[in-house]
């Protein structure tokens, strides 16, 4: 979808530095380092940031607005294994992004419906090609932990704009 082109765009050049990170996501640049020196993150390469690299601090972004970090890092082990080593990744960082990104966008979400998270991770799942056998369900249940995850964002946000409007 849009999401992939604008993320190859970015990325035609290779990698991005930490300012760029930095300026895209709106994080300070000593939060991120901070994770790649707690291995939520690989190092950058020549000072250089990965497409797969920028799209796990996203991820990592996301969901901290609802989950610790401490179970997004056990979530993250379970989609990449060991940070500095690809071959044991469940599914690269760019392409989970990409499959949450779109889940998110659907007009038909409804976060309180468990039906409908199952049915939205389902379909945001369809055409993952699985090297291990039962790892395409536990990608179903990755993208429904993070769609109720970004769905309670979204409430913690609703209630801190109406405590507003009480004041």
């Amino acid at each position: 979808g849009s999401s992939k082109t604008l993320f190859n765009g970015i990325f035609a050049t290779g990698g991005i530095t930490l300012s760029q990170v930095s300026n895209m996501t709106g994080l300070e640049p000593y939060l991120i380092q901070n994770w790649v020196k707690r291995k939520f993150v690989s190092s950058p390469v020549k000072k250089l940031y990965s497409k797969e690299q920028f799209a796990r601090i996203i991820i990592i972004n996301m969901l901290r607005e609802s989950l610790q970090i401490e179970s997004i890092c056990n979530l993250i082990k379970v989609i990449g294994g060991d940070v500095d080593d690809d071959s044991d990744d469940l599914i690269k960082d760019d392409e989970l992004y990409h499959r949450y990104f779109d889940m998110i966008c659907d007009k038909d979400v409804d976060g309180s419906n468990k039906v409908n998270v199952l049915k939205l991770a389902e379909n945001a799942a369809e055409g993952f090609e699985q090297n291990i056998p039962g790892t395409k369900e536990k990608l179903v249940r990755i993208l429904q932990i993070m769609l109720y995850a970004h769905v309670a964002a979204e409430l913690k946000d609703s209630a801190r704009e109406m405590l507003l409007t009480l004041q």
